[in-house]
């Protein structure tokens, strides 16, 4: 078994990955969220097109639709499915979880990927601020109600999409999720909930160990990778500069999203990860490159927030991980 750890190698293994390196999925089951477009689409390719069941779960079935015919013209023997899921909605993630359930009888991995970047102030189904009811509390409901399911899996995993935007967070605004005492910025809520995700991701690892569970909980980030999330903020906000600076941006230093999806990849994928590792790419300052273990901010490493953050998104929620309790 693997040593290595969230931070950093420990162990023999953590040669650089790339998609070439995932391996064989036949008779595995996945959830991807965000799975239309992006990272999230090129992670559904490559692993249907390494022989997993992959569930495409998408806001937009139209376009989680026309995803799944890309991967079948690439993959003609890819099995995909699509279910409709909002994360800025807990009723839609109940009614998914629901259905899921009732008509799967396994689920090895979640991949949770889709989210938002720094668009203007709005609130989710349910009151809370966007990005972190979305990119967080969205992924924390998902995963706690298909927990007893995925338990069911001899191997299961939960993987995490974060970002080095997560440095930016603060621990000392967790108690602050939906900018009511303090004024709203869009980059910092981002940062906020990019934060959280690693949290999530620590203090799931942390617990499920604790209680004597194979689960593990593993991180990612993509780097820089071109997809339509640096513009979708600037649409949003009508700033037509910043969305062409971005476009740019996006031409000419990022990778694609083929690449980012590699320490996606890795994380759902390894064999060799452990709980609690964090992947991101090797270059450029993990802006881009073949996905290897990274370190987190200290602030992802905190046990009391993560505590914190854990009660909180219960509160919020309603969604309580009956496994993982003493």
């Amino acid at each position: 078994m693997s040593t290595l750890g969230a931070n950093g190698p420990r162990g023999q293994d953590d040669r650089p990955w790339t998609a070439a390196d995932v391996p064989d999925q036949h008779g595995k089951t996945f959830i991807v969220t965000g799975a239309n477009s992006g990272v999230g689409f090129e992670t559904s390719r490559v692993l249907a097109g390494r022989g997993a069941r992959v569930v495409l779960a998408c806001r937009d079935v139209a376009k989680g639709e026309a995803a799944a015919r890309r991967i079948t013209t690439q993959v003609p023997d890819a099995q995909c499915e699509v279910m409709l899921l909002d994360l800025a909605s807990l009723s839609s993630i109940r009614a998914f979880a629901d259905q899921y359930a009732r008509s799967h009888a396994a689920l090895d991995v979640i991949v949770c990927n889709a989210g938002l970047m720094a668009i203007p102030q709005a609130t989710t189904a349910d009151g809370f601020e966007m990005q972190f009811g979305t990119n967080h509390l969205g992924h924390f409901a998902l995963t706690g109600l298909l927990l007893p399911l995925l338990l069911r899996s001899p191997h299961p995993r939960v993987a995490v999409v974060s970002s080095s935007a997560h440095r930016f967070g603060k621990t000392e605004l967790l108690d602050d999720p939906s900018f009511a005492k303090r004024r709203y910025r869009r980059w910092q809520a981002y940062a906020q909930s990019k934060l959280a995700n690693l949290l999530f991701v620590f203090e799931l690892d942390r617990r499920s160990r604790q209680a004597g569970l194979p689960l593990l909980a593993v991180g990612a980030h993509p780097g820089y990778a071109a997809t339509a999330l640096q513009g979708k903020g600037p649409e949003l906000a009508g700033r037509k500069l910043e969305g062409w600076l971005m476009a740019g941006a996006n031409a000419l230093l990022a990778q694609r999203a083929a690449a980012g999806a590699w320490p996606v990849l890795r994380a759902a994928t390894d064999p060799a990860a452990s709980g609690g590792d964090y992947f991101g790419p090797m270059r450029w300052g993990e802006w881009r490159g073949p996905a290897v273990r990274v370190k987190p901010a200290p602030s992802a490493r905190d046990p009391i927030a993560a505590k914190f953050l854990w009660e909180l998104s219960e509160q919020l929620t309603l969604v309580r991980y009956v496994a993982l309790e003493p």
